[in-house]
């Protein structure tokens, strides 16, 4: 039951990964592997006075409906259609869910359980209530549970969502949301990733994002209720982009390293840099329909790749040329846990009337200039108030750049201390404009600008233009060797 507690909508994915949707004839149901289709999604409703049972709803009003009337003519199995009761006590109507491990069976009043049924016609992608008595059939009467909407007003995102995996008890009891499928929503993909605190992202070969325990590759697994494939979700300013963090506490990065060499997809890895995080762990999520891509600074994604090996199973980033690869870089967002904005801060006290900041001179005449001495707080006179404002923050413009000044033998000797940076803000992308504003800040000349490289953490001159979107930067600044 704790699988629909707080669901206002759901889908019920069967083990032939076929979703249960309403048939357009507002009376039969069966299975279909569209699950982005109105059609499969079923409002849950409660029985007052009853904990333990549930009524589902069709897209058509009607609801999931067990039959005494067989399938087929002398087979166990007994229809499931979608009807309207005669009476709101009809038990026809009332479902009992039953968890089994991350997964749920669904009972009858009479003590059966819906079954999605495979093997051939006519049986294919019907729909039944029955006790399964092979052992091959077991698991036709396991259900996934793709909660779409919650109850709480302020924690919904949408009507329609992209397909969430069922709960996992490995990541406790929190209620799983997702992507909109609507695409006409006014929700983009970034509004749910400001919505997520941790997520998993499922390719299109029906596999999730894994994070592998020598805490260095990624790839793909089937399995998606090992922590594994549950990655952190961290918002990187006002500048559209994420960052997702493995369970290792690593980051999901785009390297330069390719996968094969000759080949043009380039390795994913899970890293934490050193010293500062880069664009290399930036990610932007672009919503497509009711999936998203992932897109590094440079304009490659996110890809889960398919075929024989070595391809299968492994992530590269790459721009795929072949109509037949282009759904690879599309990824179901399924949210595990909902972000909890901070309490408000208290609002600052009120600032004193102009009465309570003039002090009145005496002996001074009317209307004259030393009538009154004008201060911010009491106490303070106006020059000793302008004083204290001297330190204020000024809004920057520009991206920040954090420098250190050190010599090549340091660098070579990994001797930087990074904990020494100065800053200051600057505009532009291009590197002999960096490199002048440094001469200028620390008088030094011929000066050369380094960078740490973040996957093996080697310095390295920047020669290019700087990363996009004013990112923060940290450089150090190497002065010329040559003496006059």
């Amino acid at each position: 039951m704790e699988f629909f507690n707080q669901a206002k909508a759901v889908r019920l994915k069967s083990h032939h990964d076929k979703y249960l949707v309403a048939d357009e004839d507002e009376e039969t149901v069966r299975q279909s592997r569209n699950g982005s289709s109105r059609r499969a999604r079923w409002t849950v409703e409660f029985i007052e006075g009853n904990n333990h049972h549930i009524r589902l709803k069709s897209c058509y009003g009607k609801y999931l409906t067990a039959l005494e009337e067989p399938f087929l003519l002398g087979m166990a199995g007994k229809k499931v259609i979608q009807d309207m009761p005669v009476s709101v006590k009809d038990a026809a109507i009332d479902w009992e869910p039953r968890t089994e491990g991350f997964r749920v069976k669904l009972k009858t009043r009479g003590g059966k359980f819906l079954r999605a049924n495979g093997s051939m016609p006519p049986w294919r992608n019907s729909v039944t209530h029955d006790i399964p008595h092979r052992t091959a059939t077991q698991d036709w009467i396991l259900w996934e549970v793709d909660v779409m909407d919650i109850i709480e007003n302020n924690l919904q995102l949408q009507d329609h969502i992209s397909p969430p995996s069922s709960f996992s008890s490995s990541f406790g009891s929190q209620l799983p949301s997702s992507l909109s499928s609507d695409a006409g929503s006014h929700l983009s993909a970034m509004e749910v990733f400001e919505k997520a605190k941790s997520v998993r992202l499922r390719s299109h070969h029906d596999k999730y994002l894994f994070a592998d325990d020598d805490k260095e590759t990624v790839g793909q697994e089937r399995n998606g209720t090992i922590r594994n494939t549950k990655w952190t979700v961290e918002i990187v300013g006002n500048c559209n982009v994420i960052r997702l963090k493995s369970c290792f506490g690593k980051y999901l990065t785009a390297s330069n390293m390719p996968f094969l060499l000759g080949m043009a997809g380039k390795k994913v890895l899970q890293t934490l840099p050193a010293g500062r995080l880069d664009s290399s762990v930036e990610w932007e999520p672009i919503r497509e329909g009711i999936q998203v891509r992932f897109r590094t600074r440079y304009g490659q994604y996110l890809r889960a790749n398919g075929g024989v090996p070595p391809w299968r199973n492994h992530v590269t980033h790459d721009i795929p040329h072949r109509t037949a690869t282009q759904d690879w870089i599309l990824w179901n967002v399924d949210v595990v846990e909902i972000r909890v904005p901070d309490p408000k801060p208290p609002p600052p006290p009120p600032l004193p009337l102009p009465s309570d900041n003039i002090e009145t001179v005496p002996d001074s005449e009317p209307n004259s200039p030393a009538s009154y001495i004008s201060t911010v707080s009491p106490g303070l006179t106006r020059q000793e108030s302008d004083d204290s404002l001297e330190g204020s923050p000024v809004k920057n413009e520009g991206r920040v750049i954090r420098y250190i000044v050190a010599m090549k033998e340091d660098i070579d000797a990994d001797n930087v201390d990074e904990n020494k940076e100065l800053c200051f803000s600057f505009k532009g992308n291009v590197v002999e404009e960096l490199k002048n504003k440094l001469e200028e800040e620390t008088g030094l000349t011929d000066i050369q600008v380094c960078s740490r490289n973040p996957l093996n953490g080697m310095f390295y001159p920047l020669r290019l233009h700087l990363p996009p979107n004013n990112t923060e930067m940290h450089v150090v600044v190497v002065p010329s060797s040559r003496r006059d």
